[in-house]
């Protein structure tokens, strides 16, 4: 803790004045805005600044390009499941038509076999009644 200086007030104003006459001269001591090395400086603020601004640009078209192929891959994802489906639907229609190509042709057996038993019988019945006559 500090001791209490014994100090009096015609003290205490020097000490003021004297702060306040250092931020002065501190404040005079500054360069002039058309120093050259305030205008280096000035100079390297604005460059590092575009450099910052041309670095956002490429993030901001470097986000555009993978944006762009994001969409192109789901665009070629979906034509290819398109595709896929398209081919899954012919196939199954394929084999569906071939299912019912299946079952016409028994049927038609069927109907065949059908009409050649009833044939078969028919001409039993007629020597049936030819044997009897």
């Amino acid at each position: 803790m500090r001791s209490y200086d014994q100090t009096n007030f015609n003290d205490r104003l020097k000490t003021a004045a004297t702060a306040k006459q250092a931020i002065l001269e501190k404040f005079r001591a500054r360069p002039a805005a058309d120093d050259p090395a305030v205008l280096e400086r000035q100079a390297a603020l604005k460059a590092i600044a575009e450099a910052r601004e041309a670095r956002a640009a490429e993030r901001k078209a470097a986000r555009a390009a993978e944006a762009e192929r994001l969409a192109a891959e789901k665009a070629a994802q979906a034509a290819r499941e398109a595709e896929e489906a398209a081919q899954a639907l012919a196939l199954e229609a394929e084999q569906q038509a071939r299912a019912e190509a299946l079952d016409a042709e028994k049927k038609a057996r069927a109907l065949a076999l059908a009409a050649e038993q009833k044939a078969a019988r028919d001409a039993r019945y007629a020597a049936r009644k030819a044997r009897r006559r």
